[in-house]
């Protein structure tokens, strides 16, 4: 995607604003004499931003405007280190639901639907960031917050929830819990918006024909304001992505070199008009591919495919690197099995094993579903896994992502 004259010259605006407050990546800027960009050449020869510098800007070393227009921040989790301090002034906030209020216009939303937000609220962008979009489209907003399944359901039937918001784990969670207590015809939903975890094809069909509802798969990242910078439309060939507030690229993440549209890369992003912390060129590890040519909804928003994965989601054993994607993918082709699948990797005797978990919702011999399953990871993959096959719904479950990979070689 070749950045066009107009995003050029808001970068130019990032990086005089990034060079003014003396953040990380204007010092980088400033020392490497940098003030502008005025190519497509020059643009590319400006340094990554990663996630490792956001955590050595640590609290508030990424704030890029001046404290008193600074009216929230948000922060990562902070699982693997420090988290890492977002902050956002009112402009940032009112871009964000912008962004997120296109994503559910695009998705047929309006401000007469009732919209049930399931994600977490606090630090994290994901409730709030679903509830400022709702709001800025006029809809009603049933603010839950995460778990208390029970709650929520008798609130999906007494206020009448005609959208849920959702990790694909928790959708999936109140899809099997409506379906098991029978109260499936006093649930008017009829679009989901689901966001935060990658999901494959077979889950998302799962939850769509149990729920009786179109489904929508949302992006976005905490560095990057939140969730809502992209969403699939009815067409279902990729999620647009607003590229007036964002300039997407595709690099390979060994050559660190942008590739033609259509390949498969890491997603790098460029803030265009964000005041409390810009940034320029971060590498997000998220893996997919810009898609090429118009979308037959006619909308001029270009487009990313769905998320495969992470650079960072590699596993490597028995000397061959594998990704879940990989897996998830052998397992789609088994009409037996459910969406729900876990993988763990262990040593034992002096060599690593993979044991895969998966659900079977059919009569089907369990022993020769597993073999199956071993010899087509075998044929992919290169080596044996264990597989050990369950009845649906003895996989755990959870109201926020699911872990499908645990390595316990490291525990």
């Amino acid at each position: 995607m070749q950045i066009s004259a107009d995003q050029i010259a808001l970068v130019n605006k990032q990086i005089n604003a990034l060079v003014s407050a003396g953040s990380f990546y204007g010092k980088k800027l400033a020392e490497a004499g940098i003030s502008a960009v005025n190519s497509q050449k020059e643009f590319e020869q400006l340094p990554f931003s990663e996630k490792a510098d956001l955590r050595d800007a640590y609290p508030l070393g990424l704030m890029t405007a001046p404290e008193e227009e600074i009216v929230r921040i948000h922060s990562s989790s902070g699982t693997t280190g420090l988290p890492v301090i977002i902050p956002y002034t009112a402009k940032d906030v009112d871009d964000w639901g912008e962004m997120f209020k296109r994503c559910y216009e695009v998705a047929g939303i309006t401000n007469m639907d009732r919209i049930q937000i399931t994600p977490g609220y606090g630090l994290w962008t994901a409730g709030i960031g679903f509830q400022n979009g709702a709001e800025k489209l006029g809809a009603m907003v049933i603010p839950m917050g995460p778990g208390n399944t029970e709650k929520q359901l008798q609130m999906m039937q007494d206020m009448g929830s005609t959208v849920i918001c959702a990790t694909s784990s928790y959708a999936l969670l109140l899809a099997e819990e409506i379906e098991k207590r029978g109260i499936k015809k006093n649930i008017k939903l009829r679009k989901g918006v689901i966001g935060s975890e990658r999901w494959g094809e077979k889950m998302r069909n799962r939850i769509q024909e149990s729920l009786g509802i179109e489904l929508y798969d949302i992006y976005g990242l905490t560095e990057i304001y939140g969730p809502g910078i992209g969403i699939n439309c009815s067409y279902n060939t990729g999620m647009h992505y607003w590229d007036d507030f964002l300039y997407i690229e595709i690099i390979d993440p060994v050559t660190l070199k942008p590739v033609p549209d259509g390949e498969w890369g890491e997603i790098v992003i460029t803030t265009l008009v964000k005041e409390g912390a810009p940034l320029i060129r971060y590498r997000t590890h998220d893996l997919s591919r810009i898609i090429p040519g118009e979308c037959p909804c006619g909308r001029s928003f270009p487009r990313l495919d769905t998320i495969k994965g992470r650079t960072d989601d590699m596993m490597k054993i028995k000397g061959v690197n594998v990704f879940p994607a990989q897996i998830e993918e052998i397992l789609q082709s088994f009409p037996e099995v459910s969406s729900e699948y876990q993988i763990r990797i262990s040593h034992l005797d002096g060599k690593d094993t993979m044991r895969i978990y998966v659900e079977t919702s059919g009569h089907t011999d369990f022993q020769d579903l597993a073999n199956r399953v071993a010899s087509k990871v075998k044929s992919v993959i290169g080596f044996t896994p264990l597989v050990k096959v369950v009845e649906i719904g003895l996989l755990p479950r959870s109201e926020k992502k699911t872990k499908r990979v645990i390595d316990e070689r490291f525990d």
